[in-house]
């Protein structure tokens, strides 16, 4: 019961990570701009994501433009957009794998070592898709800071970190967490009955005396 319960916490944490990196890839708070060194109240932010940018006036209007080349874009938005897009697509396979071969679960046949297999290969999956984001992320705020501390950069024009920045690290790390805790049940050796022994009876030597039989455990 144990194992199953720890199969179960694994799809859940490692699920709401993918949802959350789903939800960092679409929004453009990636970067936001920063207001280090103004003197006065900046009316408008900027913002930009992996597929648009946007302007906030103070007043709470936004405007949002998408990207208008791809080719035109830099090299190392580009890599994070096909690596979050990579992460995204690896997730419903994970998912799948993972929920097929859950205990409590009846697909894929009753065999305990072949539906522990198939949950460790999705939980091997959410662990791909956790790591392919956090290089993302991670490569991302990389940039910010190598941007932000440049002296050849004026200050009205460096930004910093976005929300959906922090919820990309934060997704990629449910993800990792979760898929570990599924990846171990196709080592684990939990469970009873045919799990222990091989499936095999197993014969007990009657007493003397008694009449001969076979007995199984």
């Amino acid at each position: 019961m144990a194992h199953g319960g720890l199969q179960a916490l694994g799809l859940a944490l490692a699920g709401a990570g993918w949802l959350a990196l789903l939800a960092a890839t679409a929004l453009p708070q990636w970067e936001v701009s920063t207001f280090a060194g103004d003197s006065i109240i900046t009316a408008l932010v900027t913002m930009k994501g992996l597929w648009m940018s946007c302007v906030s006036t103070s007043t709470g209007q936004l405007q949002c433009k998408s990207y208008d080349s791809v080719l035109a874009l830099p090299g190392h938005l580009q890599a994070t957009r096909a690596l979050m897009v990579l992460s995204g697509v690896l997730g419903p396979l994970a998912l799948g794998a993972a929920v097929a071969g859950m205990r409590c679960t009846r697909c894929g046949g009753d065999d305990a070592r072949k539906k522990a297999a198939v949950a460790g290969a999705g939980g091997g999956l959410f662990i791909l898709s956790g790591l392919l984001a956090l290089v993302s992320c991670s490569w991302y705020g990389h940039r910010i800071v190598t941007s932000f501390y440049d002296p050849t950069i004026p200050i009205n024009l460096k930004f910093e970190f976005g929300s959906a920045l922090f919820l990309g690290w934060a997704g990629s790390a449910l993800a990792l967490l979760g898929g570990s805790l599924l990846a171990s049940s196709c080592c684990s050796r939990g469970g009873g009955g045919a799990a222990k022994g091989g499936g095999y009876p197993r014969a007990r030597t009657p007493p003397k005396g008694a009449p001969t039989s076979r007995e199984y455990v």
